[in-house]
C-alpha cells in the first residue's frame, strides 16, 4: 500500500483543467476542460485515502469578469467532470482578490491556513501542494508542505521539492517515491 498523505492540495487552472491563455480567465462552466489523465490521478489519491483539495487564485472576480456565483458554477462543473471520471474533491478554496489585496492569494498561505482550520485532522507535514506556478509551491513553504511543481520543461523553482511534467506524474511521485513525515523510507 502506498503511503497516505493527509491531503494533496491542487492548483486549479493549468494543473487540473486547461488554463486560459495569458491575460484571460476561465469564466464559463462550459470552458472547463480537464487536462489528460487528471481524473484518474485524483481518483488514485482518493483510493489512497488522501483528501484532495483545490486552492486557486481567481482574480477574474476582482476584475469584474466573474461573479462569486459564476465562480461557484465553474467549480461545480470541475467537480462534475471529475466525478464523471471517478474522482472527487474534498474542498475548493478560492481567492477572489486582486494582487496585493489579501493574505489568501497565493503565494500567500491564507487559503491553506483556512483549509487546515476547517479540516483540523490534517497535519501540514503530511500534506503536499501541487501546481504549475512558483506561486503554488511558495504557498506551501511556510507550512512545511511537500511542494511539487508541474512543468513540461526544466525549470528552476526554489520552493519546489520536485518538478514533474503533469498531475499524473505528480501523483505517481507522491504515491511511490515521496513519503509523508513519519513514514520510514
Amino acid at each position: 500500500m502506498s503511503p497516505r498523505w493527509d491531503a494533496v492540495f491542487l492548483d486549479r487552472d493549468g494543473t487540473v483543467n486547461v488554463g486560459a491563455p495569458p491575460g484571460e480567465y476561465v469564466v464559463h462552466p462550459e470552458s472547463v476542460v480537464l487536462l489528460p489523465g487528471v481524473a484518474a490521478a485524483i481518483a488514485r489519491l482518493n483510493r489512497a485515502g488522501s483528501d484532495v483539495i483545490v486552492v486557486t487564485n481567481q482574480r477574474a472576480v476582482a476584475l469584474g469578469l466573474l461573479t462569486l456565483d459564476g465562480l461557484d458554477a465553474v467549480n461545480r462543473r470541475l467537480a462534475d467532470l471529475l466525478a464523471d471520471g471517478g474522482a472527487r474533491l474534498d474542498g475548493i478554496y478560492a481567492c477572489p482578490h486582486d494582487e496585493g489585496g489579501c493574505a489568501c492569494r497565493k503565494p500567500g498561505d491564507g487559503l491553506l491556513r483556512r483549509a487546515f482550520e476547517e479540516h483540523p485532522a490534517l497535519r501540514p507535514s503530511r500534506c503536499a501542494i501541487v501546481g504549475d506556478s512558483p506561486r503554488d509551491t511558495a504557498a506551501g513553504t511556510a507550512l512545511g508542505l511537500m511542494r511539487v511543481r508541474l512543468s513540461a520543461r526544466a525549470v528552476t523553482d526554489p520552493h519546489a521539492d520536485v518538478t514533474v511534467a503533469d498531475l499524473p506524474a505528480a501523483v505517481d511521485w507522491l504515491l511511490t517515491v515521496a513519503r509523508p513525515a513519519g513514514i520510514p523510507r
